[in-house]
């Protein structure tokens, strides 16, 4: 067992939040018990993640996508108030990290996806992203790849036929950055969900987007980071997988 607080803020000062503008509160956003022996985690908030957190058990839920944003509208609809007498029946507490949680370059999602791929980084892309370098593969190839880590096929957006050897990874809604990856010399940006002038941008700048989906692109971060709470606090903790096809 461990208290709320103090894993609340070494989560908060291993991922540095201050130094992420945001468009959500990051850190604990619900207050339930004080104490923790369980860390239920998922990708991003809902009803569904909260009931079965609080049938595991766990006191404390941890998540990528929180409750709060700040270009929603200020009122508890059916939605908000349907999520927070799920965690209140549980008095269970929910902290969320958005970016920070992205970035981290070892727990981030960013990290993890690139390492579950074999990539090797070699510093930081975009806001949050990393670049990375692998091993030759043409695009089907790492597309099949890419398959393998996540479980669902990818959408391929082709830019020629360069083979893959510089790979920027930028998890969730970032094919905005596939301009800025040809500008820096990547082959292939990997995101989570293309943008609609993606497919142009990939012919004529010749570079690849490969989009595995926001939801599964993000799937690693928070295992990442409740493995390394639940180590360091003593706890349990386990993954609550909501299935989500965007």
């Amino acid at each position: 067992m461990a208290g709320r607080d103090e894993i609340v803020r070494h989560a908060n000062e291993l991922l540095e939040i201050e130094r992420f503008p945001e468009f959500a509160p990051q850190g604990l956003q619900v207050v339930g018990s004080e104490d923790v022996t369980t860390i239920a985690c998922g990708v991003s908030c809902s009803r569904e993640l909260f009931e079965r957190a609080v049938e595991l058990g766990a006191e404390l839920v941890l998540v990528h996508h929180g409750l709060f944003w700040r270009n929603e509208p200020l009122v508890v609809d059916a939605r908000l108030r349907g999520r927070l007498e799920a965690l209140f029946r549980g008095n269970a507490s929910l902290a969320a990290y958005h970016l920070a949680l992205d970035a981290h370059p070892t727990l981030g999602n960013n990290a993890q996806l690139a390492a579950r791929l074999g990539a090797m980084p070699i510093g930081p892309f975009g806001g949050v992203g990393r670049g990375c370098t692998i091993e030759p593969l043409g695009l089907d190839a790492f597309a099949a790849k890419v398959e393998e880590v996540l479980g669902r096929p990818p959408l391929v957006l082709r830019g020629g036929d360069r083979e893959i050897r510089r790979l920027a990874v930028s998890t969730g809604a970032a094919g905005h950055d596939l301009v800025q990856a040809a500008h820096e010399g990547y082959d292939a940006l990997l995101t989570g969900e293309p943008e609609e002038p993606s497919a142009a941008t990939a012919r004529e700048l010749g570079v690849h987007l490969v989009a595995g989906g926001h939801h599964a692109t993000e799937r690693f971060g928070a295992q990442a980071l409740a493995a390394h709470l639940a180590e360091r606090f003593e706890l349990e903790w386990q993954f609550v997988e909501v299935e989500n096809p965007v």
